[in-house]
């Protein structure tokens, strides 16, 4: 969360198909639930929420992509039924998670924060003219002549040369993070 006086930077991520919602916050903790406790009573009650309000909001994900996000089986004498998350089910908890953790990063990286025009107190950017520009598949490699007698090669995706439409010649800021070198460029 990015904080500035009284005001805070705050989203919500669900996911959607065909415009409708499948999965939101409450959506992923089920599934979590279910996942950990193999039953959706046990699940229900672990998170605090009704059978049936958990019952219904799986029927209704089932609804929108036409597939069952969880499987249930019946109990047999011996014992009582159970439920475990379909392929599908592992899928849409897993890409909850990933989205919701790159959300939260963004949220809380400085760097991403002055690169889209907020001041933060980071100071370790190096100002420099693109030498060249190497397209991969999927990265980039941009060679950057620092102001400074020094050169740093950034490696960067493909998208993001594309989308700041970074070419030899444009005056750019090597912006070092601790575990690599970004490029931003100003508008």
């Amino acid at each position: 969360m990015l904080t500035h006086r009284n005001h805070s930077l705050l989203c919500k991520v669900w996911l959607e198909h065909e415009g409708k919602p499948v999965l939101g916050k409450g959506g992923a903790e089920i599934l979590e639930a279910i996942k950990e406790t193999k039953s959706i009573t046990r699940a229900a009650r672990k998170i605090g929420m009704s059978y049936k309000y958990v019952w219904n909001y799986l029927s209704n994900i089932e609804k929108t992509l036409q597939e069952p996000a969880v499987y249930t089986f019946k109990g047999g004498k011996a014992g009582g039924g159970g439920a475990h998350l379909t392929a599908l089910g592992e899928y849409l908890l897993k890409e909850y998670k990933r989205i919701e953790n790159y959300v939260g990063e963004i949220l809380g990286d400085e760097e991403y924060w002055e690169a889209v025009g907020l001041k933060i107190s980071a100071r370790n950017r190096l100002g420099g003219t693109v030498q060249k520009v190497d397209k991969g598949t999927i990265t980039a490699k941009i060679r950057l002549k620092i102001d400074r007698p020094v050169t740093v090669t950034a490696i960067i995706s493909k998208e993001a040369v594309e989308e700041l439409d970074i070419k030899p010649g444009d005056r750019v800021e090597a912006v070092i993070k601790a575990t690599e070198v970004m490029i931003a460029k100003e508008k």
